[in-house]
Formats: structure tokens, C-alpha cells, sequence
């Protein structure tokens, strides 16, 4: 089964917000790509608006926007995503990961583009509060 940590950036307040997404809604982020818009319904946040910015995958290795593809490649980089230099004209082979979602992503990066009505600290709340009583009930 296919699960994300999925790390929220709430651009009003800049507060960011780890939150673990399996199942269903993990398996619909499948495919998706860098500066794809989501539903917040698929992390738990209904009515947000989210746009993917990045991730890792399970090795640490970021995911890259100009880097079509789910692959992993070691690419020449000057500066950017995955290298930073400390002397100009300085490059450098790194790898780096394609900019489509697929299982090995563990970690998916998001920020907020559109505010729903109630804040993401009380919908967060809610929701560790059902995964105890789910927890309590099968105990």
C-alpha cells in the first residue's frame, strides 16, 4: 500500500504541516506532476486548494520540475534544485528524480493556493482525533 508524507506549506501564516496520507486518496496523487493544482479532499483538507512543489524519494533524493519522468538521473547541474555551489562556474553530477509522482516518493511537498473557511490546524485536529477512535475500536 502506497503512503506519502505530505508537507502543507500554508502560505497566509507561512506555518508548514506534516500530514500522513495512505490509501485511496495516496493512490490519486499517482501520476500527478510538479505544479499540478489537487484537491485538498486527497490530503485531508477539504476545501484548500494545493499545489505539489517537490519531494523525495525513499533514498532523499529530490524530485526536480524540469526533469520529465518518474526515473532517477544523475545530471550535470550548475546550480539549482539538488546543488548548491560554493564558487561560481563550479558543476557538479548529482541525482536527482523526475517530476512525476510514483510509489518510491515518500515525501510530497505542497502549498496552500486557495484558503477554505476553516483553518488547516482545526481539520488536522479533527482528523487525529478519528484515527484514535479508529485506533480504540479495533483494540
Amino acid at each position: 500500500m502506497v503512503e506519502f508524507k505530505v508537507v502543507v506549506n500554508n502560505t497566509k501564516n507561512g506555518k508548514s504541516h506534516n500530514i500522513l496520507v495512505s490509501g485511496h486518496h495516496a493512490n490519486s496523487l499517482i501520476g500527478k506532476k510538479i505544479n499540478d493544482e489537487v484537491d485538498g479532499i486527497f490530503v485531508s483538507l477539504p476545501g484548500y486548494k494545493l499545489q505539489i512543489t517537490g519531494g523525495t524519494n525513499k533514498d532523499g533524493f529530490p524530485m526536480r520540475a524540469d526533469l520529465p519522468g518518474t526515473s532517477r538521473r544523475r545530471l550535470l547541474l550548475n546550480k539549482g534544485l539538488g546543488f548548491k555551489p560554493k564558487h561560481s562556474g563550479k558543476r557538479k553530477k548529482k541525482s536527482v528524480r523526475g517530476n512525476t509522482i510514483n510509489p518510491d516518493i515518500v515525501q510530497i511537498n505542497m502549498k496552500v493556493i486557495k484558503h477554505s473557511s476553516r483553518p488547516i490546524e482545526d481539520l488536522i485536529k479533527i482528523e487525529k482525533k478519528e484515527d484514535l477512535d479508529k485506533k480504540e475500536e479495533q483494540e
